[in-house]
C-alpha cells in the first residue's frame, strides 16, 4: 500500500531508478530528458561522478557533526568558494538546508541587524506581485503569487508589494525599457514613503523572476535604480537567487548582470544540484560586524545546518562547473536553446513571449497574440502540456497563474549546464510536439 502524502493526492507517478546525466529513468526503463533539472535543481544533471564520489569520501568520514559543537572542512571550503565570487561585500556564508529556509533566515537576520542597530521600529518587508520566495510561513508572506498566498493568508505577518518588472505585460507603448524600468522601480521609493522611510527593514526580489512567472528578466537599469532607493532609505536589500543562481543565467550569481550587490543574497537548488539537500544566506561584512560586536549570536538556527556532507556534495558541484567551463556551456547552450525556440515556437499563434537568460527560458502561452489574452484558468493549458510532454519523454515546468495568480500560463526551462547542442535542439522538438498536440 502507499502511505505517502505526495504533493498531490490523486494519480499515479512514474518511479525513478536511476539517473544518466540529463536523463531520469523510471521503473519501466523509461527515460526522460530533463529540461528542467526538475525545479531549476539538477545543474549537474543526476549521475556526476565526481559528486557522487565526494558524498561517498564524506560518509566515510563524518556524515554529520551538528554545528552547535564543531564547524567542518567541507563547510569552511564551501563558504571559500562562494565568497570568492561573490558580489562586493558579501562577505560571509549561513547554510541551511534549502532555498525557503535561506529566505527565512534572510528576514530575521534583517530583523535583528536593525534591533542590534538600535532601529527596532524597521519591521516593514516590501516585495513584488507575483514573486516567489518559498513556502515556509515567512518567506511565504515575503511572496507574492495570491494562490500560494490565499488560504494561508491569516498566519501570515503583514508584508507589502510593488508592481514586478514585467515589460511583456506592463509596459506602456510610450515608454521605452528604461523609462518603464524606472517607473516601476520608483514604486519601492513611493511605498518606502508611505511606509514611512525609517519603519522599512528590506526590499526582496528575484533578480530574474523563476517559478510564478516563467524567467522574467529586469529591463535595463531597473535595480541600480532599486538599489538606489534602498541606500537612500537605509533600507536593506536582500536578493533571491535561490531559482535564477548558481550560474542558471550564465553568471555564478544572476545579479552580476544588472551590476549590483545586495545587502543579503539567497541561494539553493543550483548550489548542490540536488544530490543533497543545502541552502545558503550570504550576507554583507557590515551586518555579520554588526552581529559579531553587539550580542554576538545570531537568534536563530536549525538542525542540519552546516551539514558536511550536504557541504561536501555542493562543494563538489561548483568544483566541477568550474573547471569543466560550464558557465560558458551556459551560455552558449542558452543562447541556442532561446534561438531553437524563437524558430520553432516565435510565430506560434498561441505563444506571447520567449524570455529569459542562459539556461533558463520561459515561454508565456495566450490564447490571442494580438491581445495577449491568457486562457481561462478552467483550461489549465499548463497541466495539459505538462502532461503532454511527459508522454513523450520531456521534463519541463509549466505552471498556471502567470499573470496575477490566477490567469495565464508558462512553461519554464531549465536544464542541466552539460547539455550539448543535440540535446537543446532535442528539447525544442520535444516541446513543440507538446504544444500542438494542446494547442492546435
Amino acid at each position: 500500500m502507499d502511505h505517502v502524502f505526495h504533493r498531490q493526492t490523486r494519480g499515479a507517478l512514474p518511479i525513478a531508478v536511476k539517473g544518466d546525466g540529463i536523463y531520469v529513468i523510471d521503473s519501466n526503463g523509461r527515460r526522460y530528458l530533463d529540461a528542467s533539472g526538475g525545479a531549476a535543481v539538477s545543474c549537474l544533471g543526476h549521475s556526476h561522478p565526481a559528486v557522487i564520489a565526494a558524498i561517498k569520501q564524506q560518509l566515510d568520514a563524518i556524515p554529520y557533526a551538528h554545528t552547535g559543537f564543531f564547524t567542518n572542512e567541507p563547510l569552511e571550503q564551501l563558504a571559500d568558494v562562494l565568497i570568492e565570487g561573490a558580489p562586493a561585500g558579501l562577505e560571509r556564508v549561513y547554510f541551511v538546508s534549502g532555498g525557503s529556509e535561506a529566505v527565512e533566515a534572510g528576514l530575521k537576520l534583517a530583523r535583528q541587524y536593525a534591533v542590534e542597530r538600535g532601529q527596532p521600529q524597521r519591521r516593514h518587508v516590501i516585495a513584488r506581485r507575483q514573486s516567489y520566495h518559498g513556502n515556509t510561513l515567512g518567506a511565504l508572506a515575503a511572496g507574492g503569487n495570491e494562490w500560494r498566498r490565499q488560504q494561508f493568508h491569516p498566519l501570515l505577518i503583514e508584508t507589502h508589494h510593488i508592481a514586478p518588472c514585467y515589460a511583456y505585460r506592463d509596459r506602456r507603448a510610450d515608454e521605452d525599457l528604461e523609462a518603464y524600468g524606472l517607473r516601476v522601480a520608483n514604486e519601492l521609493e513611493a511605498k518606502i514613503e508611505e511606509l514611512g522611510s525609517d519603519s522599512v527593514l528590506a526590499f526582496v526580489a528575484e533578480p530574474v523572476v523563476g517559478a510564478t512567472a516563467g524567467a522574467v528578466p529586469p529591463v535595463p537599469g531597473y535595480f541600480r535604480r532599486i538599489r538606489e532607493i534602498c541606500d537612500r532609505h537605509g533600507v536593506l536589500l536582500m536578493l533571491d537567487e535561490v531559482m535564477c543562481g548558481m550560474g542558471r543565467t550564465g553568471t555564478l550569481y544572476a545579479c552580476e548582470q544588472d551590476g549590483i550587490a545586495p545587502d543579503l543574497l539567497t541561494i539553493a537548488k543550483g548550489l548542490g544540484g540536488g544530490y543533497q539537500p543545502i541552502g545558503a544566506l550570504l550576507v554583507s561584512s557590515e551586518i555579520f560586524a554588526t552581529i559579531r560586536d553587539g550580542s554576538g549570536f545570531f537568534q536563530h538556527g536549525h538542525t542540519y545546518m552546516g551539514h558536511p556532507t550536504a557541504c561536501a556534495a555542493a562543494l563538489a558541484v561548483q568544483q566541477v562547473i568550474r573547471d569543466d567551463h560550464l558557465l560558458n556551456n551556459v551560455q552558449v547552450m542558452g543562447e541556442r536553446l532561446a534561438a531553437a525556440l524563437r524558430a520553432r515556437l516565435g510565430d506560434h499563434p498561441h505563444v506571447g513571449d520567449i524570455r529569459g537568460r542562459g539556461l533558463f527560458r520561459g515561454i508565456e502561452i495566450v490564447a490571442d497574440r494580438d491581445t495577449r489574452e491568457p486562457f481561462p484558468p478552467s483550461s489549465k493549458i499548463h497541466a495539459k502540456i505538462k502532461q503532454e510532454a511527459m508522454a513523450r519523454g520531456l521534463m519541463c515546468y509549466p505552471m498556471g497563474g502567470t499573470i496575477d495568480g490566477a490567469r495565464g500560463d508558462h512553461v519554464l526551462l531549465a536544464p542541466p549546464f552539460i547539455i550539448d547542442a543535440a540535446q537543446t535542439d532535442q528539447v525544442v522538438g520535444l516541446l513543440a510536439q507538446a504544444f500542438d498536440a494542446v494547442l492546435s
